[in-house]
C-alpha cells in the first residue's frame, strides 16, 4: 500500500483502488464503440469518481487521438491538394 492514500480504517480511498480485470475489460469494449468511446474518454478522464488510473488511461488516450486526428487532417489536406492540383493541370 505504499503511495496509495488511505482512509481511517487503514484501507484504500476509493479513488487510488486498483481497476480490477473486469473493470478493464468493460472499459476496452465501451472504447471500442465509435464515437461513444469520444465521450466516455472525456468522463473517465474529468469525472470525479473515475478511479485515477483510469483517468490518467482515458486523458492519455484523449492526447492519442488528438494526434491521430490532426494526422489525419494533414494527410487528407495533402491529399486533397494534389488531387486539385492534377485535376486544374491542362492537358
Amino acid at each position: 500500500m505504499e503511495g496509495q492514500e488511505t482512509t481511517v480504517t487503514g484501507k484504500p480511498a476509493p479513488l487510488t483502488e486498483v481497476v480490477t480485470v473486469g473493470e478493464w475489460m468493460l472499459t476496452l469494449l465501451i472504447s471500442a464503440i465509435p464515437v461513444v468511446n469520444f465521450v466516455m474518454f472525456f468522463v473517465w478522464a474529468f469525472g470525479s469518481n473515475t478511479k485515477l488510473s483510469k483517468a490518467n488511461w482515458a486523458k492519455a488516450s484523449l492526447i492519442w487521438l488528438g494526434i491521430l486526428i490532426v494526422f489525419y487532417i494533414l494527410i487528407a489536406v495533402l491529399i486533397l491538394g494534389s488531387a486539385f492540383f492534377f485535376l486544374r493541370r491542362k492537358y
